[in-house]
């Protein structure tokens, strides 16, 4: 993977700004970014998803731009051909395990049916062990099953990278650790480019690969 992100953004909240002026360049297949809450990270990694648009700034993604604001190019988030995992998981809580993950598949805004189908479906259900739970609703299953859940409607579409947004905060410290290494294992059998931003050391120390400290809205140092 080769990523470079060069982006500004002002935030505004009431009387309070921030600034982000976040730039990088990395050719990791696993790529960390490391900082304290509020540093910037989520909204950094919006911005490479296309669920924030930049003031100004460019972004490039394995040869293929993604943003730039001087040359018009704002690709739309489905477009960019990424998996995004929100840090909540993000799931819908009306839709089933098979229609979740389905979901990824989707360029509407219709609902999957609640029996759809096909063999990639099979596939990651059977990669996640979901099998069991196809049919139960996100209120229904553990913390582990709902982020399995969650990477696998990020996955269905094979995506060019996978974004992980501080993805085992959620989670209580002995199903973070599990979690942590069931996900380096599979995206080293994957072989599919991650980015990854969290607050917390021992993802950094699991997942390794390039890692940049984020401070203030910058990039600050290798961690």
């Amino acid at each position: 993977m080769h990523i470079k992100i060069d982006i500004r953004k002002t935030l505004r909240s009431g009387a309070r700004s921030f600034q982000l002026q976040a730039k990088l360049e990395s050719h990791s297949q696993r790529l960390v970014v490391y900082g304290p809450s509020g540093a910037g990270k989520s909204q950094m990694m919006k911005a490479v998803a296309g669920l924030m648009t930049p003031d100004a700034g460019r972004i490039e993604l394995s040869g293929r731009c993604l943003f730039d604001s001087a040359a018009g190019i704002n690709l739309a988030p489905q477009q960019r051909e990424v998996g995004y995992l929100f840090q909540d998981y993000a799931l819908f809580p009306h839709l089933n395990v098979r229609q979740n993950i389905a979901f990824g598949l989707q360029r509407g805004w219709f609902n999957p049916s609640a029996r759809v189908d096909s063999e990639s479906m099979r596939y990651w259900l059977d990669a996640f062990a979901l099998d069991a739970v196809a049919h139960q609703y996100p209120h229904q299953l553990s913390g582990g099953q709902r982020q399995r859940v969650a990477l696998a409607r990020a996955l269905i579409a094979h995506p060019r990278a996978l974004l992980l947004d501080e993805p085992f905060a959620a989670l209580d410290p002995a199903l973070r650790a599990r979690m942590r290494e069931e996900l380096s294992a599979l995206q080293r059998r994957l072989d599919i480019p991650m980015i990854l931003i969290t607050h917390d050391p021992d993802d950094v120390a699991v997942f390794g690969g390039h890692v940049l400290r984020m401070e203030e809205g910058a990039i600050a140092e290798a961690a």
